[in-house]
């Protein structure tokens, strides 16, 4: 197991803020991400759960680095940025699979056709989740926010509604991930 710990400080310091938005919220994710997984492994599908858990306590990383301040973010991109600036954080250290999850899990992912319409200052490219890891750790975050540090988990009629303004796409890549996953409880 990588030392979460020990890459995080890597980007921030500790006594900052965001050190406990970024670590008490990615620790929810991992939990649930595990949980959902061990469903997975249960029901005899293969998944990579020691990944789940490490990418799922990394997966935002690059919010150091964004202007969210209602998260304790003080950085200078935009926050929608945080997967790609997360993914450039964690291949730095040679995770390139762990930054991929990063890059991956915005909204339900995003596909270039959402970014080119949307005008989003992001690549140009799919940055939708390929793996059942990356869709794990997409799925569990969704549930879990980082401004109600610590609350159980959004209802799933929440979850939906917070996603539904990003429109069908989303939605319909949300459903999947639901038919395939389950709820997280």
């Amino acid at each position: 197991m990588i030392e979460f710990d020990v890459i995080i400080k890597n980007f921030c310091n500790p006594n900052e803020s965001v050190y406990d938005v970024l670590t008490i919220h990615s620790r929810q994710v991992a939990d649930c991400a595990v949980l959902l997984a061990q469903r997975l492994i249960d029901a005899g599908q293969p998944v990579d759960i020691e990944f789940v858990e490490e990418a799922a306590l990394l997966h935002d990383i690059g919010i150091i680095r964004t202007d969210a301040a209602g998260i304790c973010c003080y950085g200078s991109e935009p926050y929608l940025r945080h997967g790609v600036i997360g993914r450039e954080m964690l291949e730095s250290m040679g995770l390139f699979r762990h930054a991929l999850v990063c890059e991956r899990h915005t909204g339900a992912g995003l596909s270039v056709q959402d970014i080119i319409d949307g005008n989003l200052p992001l690549p140009h490219r799919d940055l939708l989740p390929v793996s059942v890891e990356e869709k794990l750790v997409c799925y569990a975050d969704k549930f879990f926010s980082k401004t109600h540090l610590g609350e159980p988990h959004k209802p799933i009629e929440r979850v939906r509604a917070q996603l539904a303004r990003f429109g069908q796409g989303t939605i319909n890549r949300f459903e999947q991930m639901e038919n395939q996953f389950g709820l997280p409880i």
